[in-house]
């Protein structure tokens, strides 16, 4: 990294450029204006970080086509549920936490139009009246109105000022802002993907107990059939009270698990209602009697995830802002030079204030400069420093854990894909087991007690296929949001936004 400044004021020859009236002026302004071009403190370059080819886990990764809604940024529209595109949308509009990052940026945002506003000259009107008193003794006593020494002053003044930014400080100052600014649009918008997955994992996981429910539901009413059934025989004298004892159990057992989904449904409920900025009281979604299908995911490369994550987005723009500030940090070993230009009116009455006599004005440059401060310039170098390399290292460590994820998630995905297939084999294989044991209580061959373990493993196997499905489900949506759910890695608003 070097210092940016092309001009040396060796090779100025402004006395080429002026004549000899005012020449002294001119050359000053000269001087500021080409000097202006320097800039003190190291020009970014992007730090280096590990980087790999392709992924590890995505060999043989079956790619999703098309992938319009991921390109879009529309990301969750790749799981095909109407009603959760409508959800999302309320949530991009009333999402109270996305509201606070938002409102973060926008800050940001006024802090750069401020950095810039210094490039300009400040202009002050002020205007007053001053009454004062001198003692008689005083040299100046002579010049009182009246014999109480009591003497009132009207002025008026327009004063105007502007700092020349000879080395840098003011555009380093901006640099910083600017990418601080853009730093926190990124942190908007990785806030926004955060809060859209979470809604979606809840919506998804909601639609998975609904199907859990039906599911109770139904082994329930099963369960109530072979209660009956038991109760007739056991009045028949077919079976014992054991048999009807063991259909009871298995019968509240099973309503007990059918109840307390009730309150686990409810959770996801309310904290869809809270992510849309709405009261839990004011939302309710109905049941529906299918769960969103597992999408196909594209996966983007490597490299591409540098640009398409907005965290390591954000945390790029934080390593150029630390940068800059140390260019403001090396700026105050340097002079400042401002230009300042006033003038007006003064009076002891206000009837002819604004008039020629009265008029006064001064005009010159202002050269300032600390010659000891006790080492605290150097200090804030270093602390600029330190800054920028604890920037850099976070930075890194994204990138790190952007990979990270996406390799945790791929691996995941296949993991569960491959259990899929196992776990449906067991579940069939239950079904059929459930199926022959039935029969054969039915014709009086064993005792209720082995239909009771068939049904128990059976149940168990359902549950389990429907919670490994919910778990590919949240991981397909943690694998997007890993990818930086299609953010564009645009660092400005779009004005429709």
């Amino acid at each position: 990294m070097t210092d940016r400044c092309p001009f040396n004021l060796d090779t100025l020859s402004t006395r080429r450029l002026v004549t000899a009236r005012g020449s002294r002026l001119l050359s000053l302004s000269l001087s500021a204006l080409m000097l202006s071009a320097c800039a003190i403190g190291p020009d970014y370059q992007r730090p280096s970080v590990a980087s790999q080819a392709h992924y590890e886990q995505a060999e043989g990764w079956r790619q999703a086509t098309p992938s319009d809604a991921l390109a879009r940024g529309a990301w969750w529209e790749l799981y095909g549920d109407q009603q959760l595109n409508g959800l999302i949308d309320t949530l991009n509009r009333s999402n109270q936490t996305v509201a606070q990052a938002e409102a973060q940026y926008r800050q940001a945002q006024a802090l750069v139009r401020s950095a810039r506003g210094a490039f300009y000259p400040t202009v002050d009107l002020s205007g007053g009246k001053t009454r004062s008193s001198q003692g008689s003794g005083s040299s100046s006593s002579s010049l009182s109105n009246s014999s109480s020494g009591i003497r009132d002053t009207y002025s008026t003044e327009l004063g105007v000022s502007w700092e020349a930014d000879i080395w840098g400080k003011l555009r380093r100052g901006l640099e910083a802002d600017e990418a601080s600014a853009q730093a926190s649009f990124a942190d908007l918008a990785a806030m926004r993907l955060s809060q859209q997955s979470e809604l979606v994992q809840n919506y998804l996981q909601l639609r998975v107990i609904d199907q859990q429910k039906r599911l109770l539901q139904a082994t329930v009413d099963n369960y109530q059939r072979s209660l009956t059934m038991t109760e007739n025989q056991y009045r028949a004298g077919v079976s014992g009270k054991d048999a009807v004892a063991q259909a009871q159990t298995q019968l509240k057992t099973t309503q007990a698990d059918l109840v307390d989904l009730i309150w686990q449904r409810a959770q996801f409920e309310n904290a869809i209602a809270v992510l849309m900025g709405l009261p839990p009281a004011q939302f309710s979604l109905a049941e529906i009697q299918s769960i969103p299908a597992l999408p196909q995911v594209p996966v983007s490369l490597p490299s591409q995830l540098l640009e398409r994550r907005p965290d390591i987005a954000s945390a790029e723009r934080s390593v150029i802002a630390a940068n800059a500030n140390i260019g403001v940090a090396k700026a105050a070993y340097y002079p400042d030079l401002s230009l300042s230009l006033s003038g007006g009116y003064s009076s002891s009455t206000s009837a002819d204030l604004i008039s020629l006599p009265n008029r006064f004005w001064s005009v010159g440059p202002k050269l300032a400069m600390t010659l000891f401060d006790g080492g605290q310039r150097t200090a804030e170098v270093d602390r600029t420093e330190a800054v920028y390399d604890q920037t850099v290292a976070k930075y890194r460590q994204t990138v790190l854990d952007g990979f990270r994820e996406v390799e945790n998630y791929l691996v995941q995905l296949k993991v569960f894909e491959d259990e899929a297939a196992v776990r449906q084999q067991a579940l069939d294989a239950a079904r059929e087991s459930l199926r022959l044991t039935q029969n054969q209580y039915k014709a009086g061959l064993i005792a209720y007690l082995d239909v009771v373990v068939v049904q128990a493993t059976a149940l168990s196997n359902e549950r389990s296929v429907l919670s490994l499905q919910q778990s590919r489900l949240i991981a397909s949506v943690q694998l997007i949001a890993a990818l930086g759910g299609g953010w564009d890695g645009q660092l400005q608003a779009s004005e429709s936004k």
